[in-house]
Order: C-alpha cells, then structure tokens, then sequence
C-alpha cells in the first residue's frame, strides 16, 4: 500500500509539472507582451502630433496605403490594453481618424486615415515609454513672422512639474518650483512689450509629458519656444550656466545633461545619438529652412545676456559653460527656433542658495528676457524671423 501510494504521488508529481511546461510559457509569453496602454493627440492647421502610451519600448514597422490614403504602424510584440480607447476622430485636415486594432496575437496595429501631409517621422520616448508619430501637411513653406510691428508669439516652458519635481537641492530645494518662478517672471517681463504674445506651457505645478510641451509650442504657432532648467551633477562642485540647443553630439558632459532631463540612463543616451530612425528625425527637423542657424542665435544671446547680467550677483563669479548642443526630447519636433536654459547648478550648494533668492531668480529672469529681446532686435525690421509652416496649397 505504501508503494502505491508513493506511486500515486509522483504521478501526480509528474502531471503538475506537465501542466507547468504545457500551460505557463503561454501564460508567460502574454504577460510579457508590451501593452497599448493610451494614446493622445494634439493637433493644429499645419501640424499633427499623436502620442502611444506604452508600458515599455517597442519595435515598429511604418507602411502606407492607398485608396483610400493610410498610414499604419505594427507594433510587434504588443497587446491593447483593456482600457484602452481604440478609434477617435481628429478631423484637423491632416488626420481625420485614429485606429488601433490587435492585428493578430503578437501585433498591434495603429492606422491612421489620412487626408494630405508632406512628411511623417516616429521617434521612441525610453521612460515613460510613449511612441511619437509628427505628421506635417501638405505643401511645405516659409510663413514669415513680421515685419516686428506685426507681433511676436513665445512660449516659455518650466521644465518638470507635480510628481516631476526635477534636481533636487541639498537643501531640498526643488527644480520644478524654481524654474516656474522664473517662467512666470520671464512672461510678466515679456508681457510688457505689446509686440509681444507670451505662453507658458504651465502655470502651476502640474506635471506635462515632454512631447506635449513642443506640441503645446507647435499649437501656438510660436515663433520661439525656451524650455528653462536647473543643472545638477553627483559632483556637488560642478557650477555654471549654459544653454541647449536640439543636435547629436558625443560630448559626455551633454549627454549626462540631457538624459537626467529626458529620464533616462546615460547608456541609453548614447544609444540615442546611434539610432538611425532618431538621428533622421533630427536631420529633417534642422533642414527646416534656418531653424537651426536661429536657434544658435537665439542660444548664444540668451547666454551672454545671462552671463552679463548674472556676474555680479555671485561673489563667486558665474561660470559660463557655454552653448552646447544635445538630443533633448522637449525639443523634438519644434517648427520654430527653440533653445533649453540651465540656469545654474541646483546640486551646487552656494547655487542652491542663490536660486533660492527671490532677488536672484529676478535677476536671471530679467536676463532670459534681455536675451530674447535682443535676438529679436537683431532682425532688422525688413528682416522675418522664419517659421516653417506645413499647409495645404
């Protein structure tokens, strides 16, 4: 009896771990597919940006279609999400709808229906996961700003926000109040000039998706956009002021900057500087007329203006790191001249202590302001400023 009973119990031994290997890699392979979980868009004449909420990176394939016009894209390894909405108008004559379907077990497929666009470009968001798609209308163009008596549209982002609280200080000062301060400082000083049409892409604090405040910049129409930081570093010693513009670069020092602001490692950031698909997108955008030689202009007014202006608030001295360039996602997809601000190194305890000062964020403010003002004084009244404007003919 005990012999059978030993028996007994390795069948049953046996077929549990038969069940194990039939049932669980099925089981398993599922729970490891990447979800759909959301997907966004913002859109205006000339210019559609749609976001995909992923729970982790995924690999795409692009294709278009006919009669009628569509462009999908596979996501392979992919599952929607309960949750998830799967079809929506957009109607901005651009895309008039948004699809997304399981294409079958392992892919999703994301369709949308097209009326008339110039160009597409796809770039992946590594933390969190989002898969951008930029789809530009037909009919590609200069639309000048100008002459200057015509107005001038700005728009001024306080980089992080709510559960975003950026650097952190060593007093615990935190990166997303600071360069809001400075923001609302920067529009109230703007405001004064009634050429001038200011935005902010928040006013409060309040967390944006990165690749929404370029949309934000795009929806506006804007004629600039300056994303504002503070710097940080594990070398509490690093100081100093220095200002981005959109390019890949090797620069070590760069890539560090630019992967705390984009959340992600520095071994991802230098993946990003390699990827083909990323580096095509970067191309196409600084090809856009003379975005690129204005954004370097803008860069370099903003700061020597703030170099200038700043010398004497620190007993210190302001150390002038520059104007450097790096792959900033805030500045992905931007159609006008766009420049990110590291104001001073929040991780540096005497810059803490400065950024902490009502009197010093005046001062860097005023000195954002007077590098702006004096970039657009630079282009003569029979002078435009570019904009690139993607509309039907």
């Amino acid at each position: 009896m005990f012999l059978d009973l030993t028996h007994k119990r390795i069948r049953i031994f046996l077929g549990i771990i038969l069940l194990i290997f039939t049932v669980s890699p099925a089981s398993l392979s599922a729970s490891q597919k990447i979800q759909v979980k959301d997907i966004h868009y913002w859109s205006s004449r000339d210019y559609t940006r749609i976001a995909v909420e992923l729970s982790e990176p995924v690999e795409f394939t692009k294709n278009r279609l006919s009669d009628p016009e569509r462009i999908f894209l596979d996501l392979k390894n992919a599952v929607i999400a309960k949750e998830t909405k799967t079809s929506f108008p957009v109607g901005d004559g651009i895309v008039r709808t948004v699809r997304a379907s399981q294409f079958n077990r392992d892919t999703v497929r994301i369709v949308f229906d097209i009326e008339e666009i110039s160009d597409l470009k796809c770039f992946m968001i590594e933390s969190p996961a989002k898969l951008v798609i930029d789809l530009f209308g037909k009919g590609r163009h200069t639309e000048p700003v100008g002459p200057l008596t015509a107005g001038r549209r700005i728009v001024i982002d306080a980089g992080h926000g709510g559960h975003d609280p950026g650097a952190v200080g060593p007093k615990k000062l935190f990166e997303k109040d600071v360069v809001l301060d400075v923001a609302l400082k920067v529009k109230k000083a703007l405001m004064k000039d009634p050429l001038n049409e200011v935005f902010l892409t928040r006013e409060r604090d309040i967390f944006l998706p990165l690749e929404q405040r370029t949309a934000f910049a795009n929806k506006k129409n804007a004629d600039l956009f300056v994303s504002i930081h503070a710097n940080a570093s594990p070398r509490r010693a690093a100081k100093g002021i220095e200002t981005y513009l959109l390019n890949w670069t090797d620069d070590e020092e760069a890539n560090k900057v630019a992967a705390r602001e984009n959340r992600i490692s520095l071994k991802k950031m230098r993946a990003l500087n390699r990827q083909f698909d990323v580096l095509d997108v970067i191309k196409t955008d600084l090809m856009r007329e003379n975005k690129r030689d204005e954004s370097v202009k803008l860069a370099n007014y903003v700061q020597r203006s703030m170099i200038s202006s700043l010398e004497g608030c620190n007993p210190q001295h302001i150390t002038d790191l520059g104007v450097k360039q790096a792959l900033f996602y805030v500045l992905f997809g931007a159609n006008m001249p766009s420049v990110l601000v590291e104001i001073s190194f929040i991780s540096n305890p005497d810059e803490e202590k400065l950024l902490s000062k009502e009197s010093y964020r005046s001062e860097i403010a005023g000195s954002i302001v007077d590098g702006i003002n004096n970039y657009f004084k630079a282009v003569s009244p029979v002078q435009k400023v570019a904009r690139v404007s993607y509309r039907k003919p």
